[in-house]
């Protein structure tokens, strides 16, 4: 059995029973990759059994191809005559800096111009070194935070242990789960082939954990709703993330769209949001009233770098935790390299993704029984706490991709016809499939 598998069934109340991981090889790592991809989907997989056990007495059989974990942490999609533009803004990623290295984080237009506040326009990647080469990383990074942009300089492990969010990060659990008061009893409207039938997730997260979350979520029956604000856009990943959601907009700025939310939140079951920990706050939907409007609501929460400490607030990714915590620094000595060297794939994304999905089936099969909502908060932060202390991986090489590997279905999206890898969780009795292609953002109405 996976030697991370267990801590992630523990965090969950889930049996810590072995898991068969067919297949062999692994992405290649200082870490364990391929492992933390298995045992992540692999908990979210039985999450599900177990749901299904509570309801019908049969414990379904489960198994997770290493393969194919592996190919889904990175992208599920392979387009047909059409390319998913490009994930990362040209001036994003890892500079020389006077004293070592940092990461700008500049995906979102607001967060590049924060950048630029501080930096100067950038015309290119070589403009925005020449500036950058001038400051020291820890100047730098304070300045662009300062500013409200995203950036991370290189820490070592041991130096983010002795960072007060590192302690902070280190003293939190994997999943924080809280029950909390009684809604209305409701039976539970799934089948064995679609267990989350009925139920109605709404959506508020974006790249890249939460929608990994709720797509699990909708390849199970789950009703998806996803909302974007006005302007938000994230080509890159739409095409891969909105697999089986319908994509509204609200603008909770403004009045009327404000009373839609709390109508769609009223009637929701579970509600994933990946905001700053204060942002819904800030809103005027505190965890309080959003436990007034929906009694009994399932609420999934995550965030970069933890929920205590200096940093609980910090706009963060997955490839600036990385940086943070020393993953990014272990890769480069790993791999006798003269820059930082990051996962191969987005795995705390990915992976923190596939435990939220877990906890939301965790707490749903919870409030069958006794009708109580409850509330999990994941970090990536502590995502990466887990994998870190896991240690090396050694294992070969995966056996590379091929035209065997993807479903024979073409999904209809509006970029283009495309097909998807097979999935990698088998639940016996229970395919994953979805009802809906892909979407673009905005192309649903706000309403169940």
């Amino acid at each position: 059995m996976s030697d991370l598998l267990t801590p992630m069934q523990t965090a969950l109340g889930l049996p810590t029973a072995p898991i068969p991981f067919t297949g062999d090889g692994a992405l290649p790592s200082a870490f364990a990759v391929t492992e933390l991809a298995c045992a992540s989907i692999a908990t979210a997989g039985q999450a599900v059994a177990e749901l299904i056990r509570q309801h019908t007495g049969r414990l379904p059989t489960l198994e997770v191809d290493r393969r194919l974990a592996s190919f889904w942490f990175s992208t599920s999609l392979r387009p047909i005559g059409w390319s998913v533009p490009p994930m990362w803004d040209p001036v994003a990623g890892d500079y020389a800096t006077a004293d070592g290295w940092i990461r700008l984080h500049t995906n979102a237009p607001h967060h590049r111009l924060a950048a630029e506040k501080v930096l100067g326009t950038c015309t290119d990647r070589a403009d925005m070194a020449r500036k950058v080469a001038r400051w020291h990383k820890a100047d730098l990074e304070q300045a662009v935070v300062e500013a409200g942009g995203c950036a991370a300089q290189m820490r070592s492990w041991q130096a983010w242990q002795a960072h007060p969010q590192g302690m902070a990060v280190n003293a939190e659990p994997l999943v924080h789960r809280r029950d909390d008061g009684q809604g209305p009893l409701r039976p539970w409207l799934g089948s064995v082939a679609q267990p989350l039938a009925g139920l109605k997730v709404l959506d508020l997260t974006r790249v890249l954990a939460g929608p990994i979350a709720s797509r699990f979520l909708a390849g199970l029956g789950a009703d998806v709703l996803r909302i974007d604000p006005p302007s938000w856009n994230e080509p890159g990943v739409v095409p891969e993330v909105t697999l089986g959601k319908r994509c509204a907009r609200l603008d909770l700025h403004q009045s009327a769209d404000r009373a839609v939310f709390e109508a769609l939140l009223k009637d929701a079951d579970v509600l994933l949001h990946g905001y700053r920990a204060d942002a819904l706050e800030r809103l005027g939907y505190s965890v309080e009233q959003r436990r007034q409007v929906a009694p009994g609501l399932i609420d999934v929460s995550l965030n970069a770098y933890g929920w205590s400490g200096p940093w609980q607030h910090r706009r963060g990714f997955d490839s600036l935790v990385q940086m943070s915590s020393g993953i990014a620094e272990a890769g480069m000595v790993w791999k006798q390299a003269d820059k930082p060297t990051p996962l191969p794939v987005q795995a705390l994304d990915h992976g923190t993704g596939y435990l939220m999905a877990a906890s939301a089936i965790v707490l749903f099969s919870r409030r069958l029984a006794d009708g109580r909502g409850g509330c999990a908060r994941l970090s990536l932060a502590r995502t990466a706490k887990l994998l870190i202390e896991r240690g090396a991986a050694n294992a070969a090489a995966l056996r590379a991709e091929d035209n065997d590997d993807q479903g024979l279905l073409v999904e209809q999206t509006p970029w283009g016809p495309a097909h998807r890898l097979h999935v990698p969780l088998k639940i016996s009795g229970t395919p994953l499939q979805w009802a809906l292609p892909a979407a673009e953002l905005g192309a649903h109405r706000a309403r169940w």
